[in-house]
């Protein structure tokens, strides 16, 4: 059956709260006209903003100091502020914004490969560069002078942090929230405060539009009951898939309504799970996209069932993780908002997911020279636990250089370190390199895990911290790199310059 028909999921356990969901639907298609003003000045600015930012795109390139991922943005902005409405309006194609703390580069690797597998043309931000100005470099190099785009579908990964200046220019059909959690609080204030950014966004979007939301998630399944857009839960039905209470670091374990705490019958990462609250009876809404059962695979990844809208579907996640489990059904679930020129059947959404590969940094497995490298990106604690854990499976002693840097970009409190379960790592560690600006902090969090201070070296400098983590590592043996954001890029680029990786923004 194929994947984009519509039927309700048998079984689907309803919603216990007042609050109703809309039936989902497929929104119009197309777009209103009238979006920018339609006047010759309007336009030559618009042109002009365009060359000027794919220029600047194609000599960050020849000039090597980036992938053209960002820097075309900020030009093309700086000559038109409203490059990136005008360009969404001159285009009559679909738009998908994907936001979240976790799991949205990923999430949109999927949908891309989905949608592609489809017969559908994308444009995306694959890089992940999701700032305002690698959202409009996305969409301007792939637009001509007029801004018409050579696409049926927009596809752009959203930083929670730029959402307002992006979504009322953009005005998505689809708007996907992958999850909620801890996450730079100095950029984006404390948990709820970040919520009710988003939460507005919603409110203000269209009935034609269609929201994604993580049912697993009590605080994300809880935004605008009363918004005019249409909404979609997707999640995991498996109980055999989890633990019974959520771990000490998780963020939403108190009712959204009543502030009671929550009772889980399964939870499947951090808070994610099945919850209800015993005061008030708020529970995990019916899903409209779930899974239904987990199996390890032969191979890398997980064999899993679907129940979507179009009826069971058996898939291969060819990535590692549970997380990675709920980054697969995000995209199933944003899948059924599309409406594709040919229907996807079940063989064609087999064949596109298991095709998926990791994006860079995220569990990459990089071959240094005659050493192996396991790259991945951490930024808050439920990324680091779950990431950890993935490593952890793995057979053998660890050999980890971490490194953590303190710039704006990382967020430069790092007080969510001690919410990170390092203890579970260090028993299993052979060797220990520490890395990055506050290299000194992240040493004494390893100490007070337990780590020996006399077999730990701290090498701020990042270089010359993976060469001597690498020398300290068995050439039949990895080397596992946790890494913040800014570290991680550097890192790999010590690595590109080595001949290891290719650009990222190539991958």
């Amino acid at each position: 059956m194929p994947l984009l028909d519509r039927r309700p999921i048998a079984g689907s356990r309803p919603r216990r709260s007042s609050a109703t969901r809309p039936v989902v639907a497929d929104p119009a298609p197309g777009r209103s006209p009238g979006k920018s003003p339609d006047t010759a000045s309007a336009q030559a600015r618009l042109a002009l903003a365009l060359a000027a930012g794919k220029a600047a795109g194609a000599a960050s390139k020849v000039l090597r100091f980036g992938g053209g991922t960002s820097f075309p943005g900020r030009v093309a902005r700086w000559v038109d502020p409203g490059v990136l409405q005008k360009v969404a309006a001159a285009s009559d194609l679909r738009s998908v914004v994907v936001t979240g703390s976790n799991g949205k580069t990923t999430t949109c690797r999927i949908i891309a490969a989905l949608a592609e597998a489809g017969g559908l043309e994308v444009v995306q931000n694959r890089s992940g560069s999701n700032l305002l100005q690698g959202v409009i470099s996305a969409a301007l190099l792939g637009a001509d002078l007029r801004g018409r785009l050579d696409a049926q579908l927009l596809l752009l990964e959203v930083d929670e942090g730029v959402l307002a200046k992006v979504v009322p220019d953009l005005q998505p059909d689809t708007f996907l929230v992958t999850n909620i959690f801890r996450d730079q609080l100095d950029r984006f204030g404390e948990l709820y405060s970040m919520a009710r950014d988003i939460e507005a966004v919603i409110e203000e979007l269209p009935a034609t539009a269609t929201v994604v939301l993580n049912g697993d998630d009590p605080l994300v399944a809880s935004f605008a009951p009363t918004a005019k857009a249409k909404r979609l839960y997707f999640g995991i039905q498996d109980d055999g898939a989890g633990i019974q209470l959520p771990e000490h670091a998780a963020d939403t374990i108190r009712c959204v309504q009543c502030q009671h705490p929550l009772t889980y019958r399964v939870v499947h990462v951090s808070h994610l799970g099945d919850y209800e609250c015993p005061e008030c009876g708020n529970a995990r809404p019916g899903l409209d996209v779930a899974v239904t059962a987990i199996q390890p695979s032969q191979r890398t990844g997980s064999e899993i069932t679907v129940e979507t809208p179009a009826g069971t579907l058996s898939l291969h996640v060819p990535l590692a993780g549970m997380h990675n489990i709920y980054n697969a059904a995000a995209a199933l679930a944003c899948a059924t908002t599309l409406s594709l020129p040919q229907q996807l059947e079940p063989s064609d959404a087999r064949r596109a997911l298991g095709g998926v590969r990791p994006a860079f940094g995220r569990l990459e497995e990089i071959r240094a020279g005659d050493r192996r490298v396991m790259l991945a990106f951490v930024k808050n604690p439920t990324s680091y636990n779950t990431t950890m854990r993935e490593v952890l499976r793995q057979p053998g002693q660890k050999h980890i250089l971490a490194a953590h840097s303190n710039t704006v970009v990382d967020g430069e409190d790092f007080a969510w370190l001690w919410d990170v379960d390092l203890e579970q790592l260090v028993p299993q560690m052979a060797s220990l390199t520490v890395s990055g600006t506050r290299a000194e902090e992240v040493a004494l969090r390893f100490k007070y895990a337990g780590a020996n201070p006399a077999t730990m070296q701290v090498i701020p400098d990042r270089a010359a911290a993976l060469d001597m983590a690498l020398a300290g590592t068995p050439s039949a043996e990895p080397l596992c790199v946790f890494a913040g954001y800014t570290p991680m890029r550097e890192l790999r680029n010590v690595m590109q310059h080595r001949g290891w990786v290719p650009p990222f923004w190539k991958e």
